[in-house]
């Protein structure tokens, strides 16, 4: 009789006649517990969540020294040491920003937590902003690297550093084309590893990865002064080597081949309008190679 009976109840259950619950009278109070339960995908207070979660050290591990360490070091780094001397002095003058942007998101230097050095500095961008030659020089190597840089450019500059621009989007450049201060060289982005856009800007001379904010007065978009002079005792200095005296900056700028009004500007921190003020100029009126303009 026992055994007719659930055998009636499952069938009454198959056809929808019997509920599951009054099969099992646990289920109804079972399925309420679960309905009262927070849902996983409810949001966390942002406030709360601050709190103990510091996220101005919640830092992306650097890049890996590519001259040093990366898989293809050997055509990024063709300097050995008995090459660099011990000291000097390097023209800076015709810098221009790399970007637009001159909001540093992270400084050169240590990280403790990484064991590792951050040998350039981060500059915040918008994804494709444009990225700029520093100085003048030739494109030396475009690659990728997977490990940190993302896409890459070194270029090699006639003052003889190299500048190395990372997490790029977009190459606009090919090796061993020559480029002027100010010309576009890539898209910025966000390739390697990266946690959003931003330029991995480093300066190097023969290798050594200078503190850029040693060379370039990053929020004023120039440089210190005339020169820099490269030590291997103070090379990692946000001061060492800089000469940072308003005597320093030029008085003057002979136009060359390929200048515009707004490059030159650029180049020497100055606004447009200053500098067409301090010439007599219009923004419509031509240049040519040769011509001296004033900067003060």
């Amino acid at each position: 009789m026992k055994l007719l009976k659930n055998i009636l109840a499952a069938a009454l259950v198959a056809t929808g006649i019997l509920g599951a619950s009054a099969q099992n009278p646990h289920a109804a109070v079972h399925s309420k517990l679960i309905a009262k339960q927070t849902t996983p995908t409810e949001k966390v207070n942002l406030r709360k969540q601050a709190e103990f979660i510091d996220f101005g050290r919640d830092e992306e591990m650097p890049e890996i020294d590519i001259y040093t360490e990366g898989w293809n070091s050997k055509r990024v780094n063709p300097f050995t040491e008995a090459q660099v001397p011990n000291a000097a002095m390097i023209d800076i003058r015709g810098f221009v920003m790399p970007t637009k942007s001159n909001r540093v998101t992270s400084p050169y230097g240590y990280r403790a937590r990484f064991g590792r050095m951050h040998k350039g500095v981060d500059i915040g961008i918008k994804n494709n902003d444009t990225i700029y030659a520093a100085f003048d020089g030739k494109v030396r190597l475009t690659n990728y690297e997977a490990k940190g840089y993302g896409n890459y450019v070194i270029l090699r500059h006639t003052n003889g550093l190299e500048t190395v621009y990372g997490h790029l989007n977009k190459f606009l450049v090919k090796p061993d084309q020559v480029v002027r201060a100010g010309d576009p060289i890539a898209l910025g982005g966000s390739t390697g590893r990266s946690t959003g856009p931003h330029l991995h800007w480093e300066t190097r001379y023969m290798g050594y990865a200078i503190n850029p904010q040693a060379i370039a007065d990053i929020p004023n978009r120039r440089t210190h002064g005339n020169t820099y002079a490269f030590s291997k005792s103070t090379y990692t200095q946000a001061g060492g080597g800089r000469t940072y005296t308003a005597s320093t900056a030029a008085s003057s700028y002979i136009v060359r081949q390929g200048d515009t009004l707004n490059s030159i500007a650029r180049s020497n921190g100055l606004a447009l309008r200053t500098l067409l003020n301090l010439n007599g100029l219009k923004e419509s009126d031509a240049i040519h190679p040769g011509q001296t303009l004033k900067l003060k």
